[in-house]
């Protein structure tokens, strides 16, 4: 189904919720600032599309496309974006608080100054990722890939990454304490215990 940037904007402003967008094309659409919540987007192509400062909380993303998306800026706080692919996309500043992020597709995004307290990112692809003073207390990055991400000055206090691959990450000024490193590979390709 296809929708006219006019028939979307209507279904955007009805009094409907959630919204149903399953399945849909919707690459390169604006939807900046729109009101998602809730809304049912999953397999839905949101590839290149501007939803800066949107809300998307407890909305149901999984496996979209969102690479190349621009989400600077959106609420996503416990959304499902599980098997996501958001590669490329821009998620600076972004609230995710609490999202299930478990297999999506995060390389090279951009997550700079982003909420990820208490996500669920475990077996994620972040690598070449910028998290750079991203927060990410508490979050579940057990297997993730993080390779050549830039984690500088992120606070990761009480993370867990576990089996994660750090390998050519950049941790500087990163708040490590209280971190599950066990197994985990490390920036300079050592193994931690």
């Amino acid at each position: 189904m296809q929708f006219t940037p006019e028939e979307l904007q209507q279904l955007i402003q009805s009094s409907r919720r959630p919204l149903w967008l399953a399945n849909l094309d919707l690459s390169g659409a604006n939807l900046a600032g729109a009101d998602l919540q809730r809304a049912h987007a999953l397999r839905t192509n949101l590839s290149s599309a501007d939803l800066s400062r949107a809300n998307l909380s407890g909305a149901n993303l999984s496996y979209a496309d969102l690479s190349g998306a621009n989400l600077a800026g959106a609420v996503l706080k416990s959304a499902n974006l599980a098997g996501a692919n958001l590669s490329g996309a821009n998620l600076g500043q972004a609230d995710l608080g609490n999202a299930d992020l478990r297999w999506a597709n995060l390389a090279g995004a951009t997550l700079d100054d982003a909420n990820l307290n208490d996500i669920n990112c475990s077996e994620a692809n972040l690598s070449q990722a910028s998290l750079v003073a991203a927060r990410l207390r508490r979050a579940n990055l057990a297997e993730a890939n993080l390779s050549g991400s830039d984690l500088g000055q992120a606070d990761m206090s009480g993370a867990i990454l576990r089996e994660a691959d750090l390998q050519g990450a950049r941790l500087a000024g990163t708040n490590l304490e209280g971190v599950d490193l066990e197994f985990t590979l490390m920036p300079d390709g050592t193994v931690a215990e």
